[in-house]
């Protein structure tokens, strides 16, 4: 997947058919949701995961350098929420990693994530995609709203799936890790149970994977992240926070405006390519009209303070082999 190119102008275009028609930009979810009982809720068959065999982000003619962008939501609970905010911010985030120079061929791929221990559809994956696909593969997420009642989610499902279902040239062909964000405010569960990999993808694994384990796994393939964002059930609470810190580290995102994660995201992206530092990203922020300034910095300022000062350039610089233990390679 991942031909095409991004237009704002097509995207408009949908929300303003959305508006006359009197549908949602979630219309599959809606739907389902209001007319049919619980038991019978599917996945959307676009992200349905089982029998699943790999997402795919190629180099083509088009894009000949592919960078592969994976956003996945918690969608249980409050953090319904997320995927309606974000939907309404694709022009932003598109914005700033295109005309601002941030990339110059992301493929983005959305994904939910939800409790395997209770919920009817605990994991959904769209295709990478450069163009106003992905906007279709976001709005056929079905919001579940479940979760267990506890502060645990399957996180680590997620995270077996983008390990061991995913192929992207970046890493394969150049050496370079694409990006992972988990949106979530709750801990993943401490490992990958193997009747939940059969039952939710088909995979015929006979023993459980520890958490660890497959974080390390995906992070030879993606830089990891995980955003915390305002508004979410959990937020500010400790064992959360201490969890997910020590799993990522410094890669963990406390963000106090949820309308901000378009640009949270955009710009962790431009730190990560070295296409720009903090400071330079905030003036881009201003420069588009945002006024997600000062939440993206205040939530962005312990990633920079480690990068340091960088110089805005035409392209990301290479990575270097390394033996710092998340995969081979490692950003600069």
């Amino acid at each position: 997947m991942g031909s095409g190119t991004w237009s704002t102008d097509v995207y408009g275009a949908a929300a303003s058919y959305r508006a006359a028609s009197g549908t949602g930009a979630f219309d599959y979810s809606d739907r389902v949701t209001t007319s049919a009982p619980r038991h019978t809720w599917k996945a959307h068959p676009s992200l349905a995961p089982e029998g699943l065999s790999v997402r795919e982000s190629r180099d083509s003619d088009e894009h000949p350098t592919s960078l592969a962008v994976s956003v996945l939501f918690d969608v249980t609970g409050s953090m319904r929420s997320v995927p309606r905010v974000l939907q309404t911010k694709l022009p932003e985030l598109f914005g700033l990693l295109l005309r601002k120079g941030y990339v110059t061929h992301p493929q983005i791929l959305f994904g939910a994530v939800g409790d395997a221990t209770c919920d009817r559809v605990p994991l959904q994956l769209g295709q990478f995609e450069s163009d106003n696909r992905m906007d279709d593969d976001l709005g056929n997420i079905l919001l579940e709203g479940g979760g267990g009642g506890q502060m645990t989610e399957s996180y680590e499902l997620a995270l077996y799936a983008m390990a061991r279902h995913t192929s992207i040239d970046c890493h394969e062909k150049r050496g370079r890790r694409g990006y992972l964000f988990l949106i979530g405010d709750e801990m993943p569960y401490g490992k990958v149970k193997a009747r939940e990999i059969r039952a939710v993808l088909g995979d015929q694994v006979t023993e459980d994977i520890p958490l660890t384990t497959i974080l390390d796994e995906v992070r030879r393939k993606f830089d990891v992240y995980f955003i915390i964002p305002a508004g979410a059930t959990h937020v500010g609470n400790s064992a959360v926070q201490s969890t997910w810190r020590k799993l990522l580290g410094q890669n963990v995102i406390e963000l106090d405006d949820l309308s901000a994660v378009c640009e949270t995201i955009a710009l962790t992206i431009g730190l990560g390519e070295e296409a720009i530092d903090l400071a330079a990203g905030l003036d881009d922020l201003a420069d588009l009209g945002s006024d997600a300034g000062a939440s993206v910095g205040k939530a962005l300022a312990p990633l920079s303070s480690r990068r340091g000062t960088v110089a805005r350039s035409s392209g990301p610089l290479l990575d270097s082999t390394s033996d710092a233990g998340s995969g081979g390679t490692t950003r600069l």
